[in-house]
């Protein structure tokens, strides 16, 4: 893991300077790339209200076609990792069913194992960390495990960062993300409670009645919310 430790102290260094937020997640997504093996790109997500999210640093156009598939599509490996604050793994797209559209349009691409973790900065939820690769069962538990530690330690230090153009500053931005992203989180739970779903049944219930609906997902959740019994709020 010597690069992705050399990425993170470089970025350590770019609180005294001010160095913009773009260079640093840039720095991020190199050195989680080249510390893994097998991995076809890399890239950092930074999601705000409602999910709306942008491929912020990534190493190779493969990163942000199929993240830009997952933002218009509002599912995927990533946006569930932002949405659940929980480290996600595919072992092979084509045969993973969590997300049918998002799945059917990766499916030219040479995306076929993915590893996501969240980006959490206190209590709230900024993004996600993820790496993609060409070949199936690249990613396990470990893999998980150790993006995720590293995710931890990347969220404080992008969050600190205090560039005049930095997309991530601890205002009414990110407040307003937190907030949107436990609206989601408690509708999940409503529908978990009153259909007897898992959490990812949940998440891709709403997500798909988002697509259905053509409206953002904060507001299909915010939705199901206000006809939801009290006791399931």
């Amino acid at each position: 893991m010597d690069e992705l430790t050399l990425a993170v102290a470089r970025i350590r260094g770019m609180l005294l300077t001010q160095e913009k937020a773009g260079h640093a997640v840039h720095l991020l997504a190199r050195g989680i790339k080249d510390s893994t093996p097998g991995a076809g790109g890399s890239g950092v997500s930074l999601i705000g209200r409602g999910g709306a999210g942008t491929s912020s640093g990534f190493t190779d156009a493969l990163v942000e076609q199929a993240d830009a598939l997952q933002y218009g599509l509002r599912e995927g490996p990533c946006f569930t990792a932002w949405a659940t604050e929980r480290v996600v793994i595919v072992d092979d797209v084509n045969t993973d069913s969590r997300w049918p559209a998002w799945q059917s349009a990766v499916a030219a691409l040479p995306v076929r194992s993915v590893v996501s973790a969240p980006l959490v900065f206190g209590q709230e939820g900024i993004g996600t960390l993820k790496i993609y690769a060409s070949l199936p069962g690249q990613f396990d538990e470990d893999s998980g495990r150790i993006l995720s530690l590293f995710a931890g330690t990347a969220a404080t230090l992008l969050a600190h960062i205090q560039g005049a153009d930095t997309p991530l500053r601890i205002n009414g931005n990110l407040k307003a993300a937190l907030a949107s992203r436990d609206t989601i989180n408690r509708a999940c739970g409503a529908l978990m409670e009153r259909e007897g779903l898992s959490q990812d049944d949940a998440l891709k219930q709403l997500v798909r009645k988002a697509r259905e609906s053509g409206l953002p997902l904060i507001e299909v959740s915010e939705e199901l919310l206000t006809k939801a019994p009290p006791e399931a709020r």
